[in-house]
């Protein structure tokens, strides 16, 4: 399934894959955490347990990327029960800088510039420019996709209370 995004409300790129939708297991997929490792981070099950609000983001050096990543890891993040997995295509030493310079040190960011599959498996992947659709997916402790937003606009900030009371509501 393909649909497309705007950009300044004028088309702009079709967005591969099918997004989750509430009720569905949240898939597994994996992309990395660390520059000079093959390792891999998988945002379901390396969260097992938790509730995970999955922030899919095009870049941690845009204004409502960075501004979307510091409102969920500082309303949400001192809940132990609680994983915000922050997805970008940004490259794992980006996200380190970045994370540092936020004084955010312990924020899980998770790069999927290798390979797009965490963008596959959850149908935000906007091939045109090798980036994530804005996305909020929150998933419950036992695998169950319980919130979804998908940005048409990729200018457009996500519905941030709608998200936390999502998460707020699981806990």
């Amino acid at each position: 399934m393909s649909r497309n995004v705007t950009l300044g409300n004028a088309p702009f790129s079709e967005v591969l894959g099918t997004p989750v939708a509430v009720g569905d297991k949240a898939p597994a997929a994996a992309g990395r955490t660390n520059g000079f490792s093959t390792d891999t981070f998988d945002v379901i099950k390396d969260t097992e347990g938790k509730v995970r609000v999955l922030n899919f983001i095009a870049s941690v050096n845009t204004g409502i990327c960075d501004a979307q990543t510091k409102r969920f890891n500082e309303h949400l993040s001192q809940h132990d029960h609680v994983a915000v997995v922050t997805i970008s295509a940004d490259l794992p030493f980006m996200q380190e800088k970045w994370c540092a310079a936020e004084g955010l040190e312990d924020a899980i960011m998770v790069s999927d510039a290798y390979d797009m599959s965490i963008a596959n498996a959850y149908g935000t992947y906007i091939q045109a420019i090798r980036l994530e659709q804005r996305a909020v997916v929150v998933v419950d402790a036992d695998d169950i996709v319980q919130y979804t937003e998908y940005c048409p606009e990729v200018g457009m900030h996500p519905d941030y209370d709608a998200a936390i009371a999502a998460v707020h509501a699981l806990l």
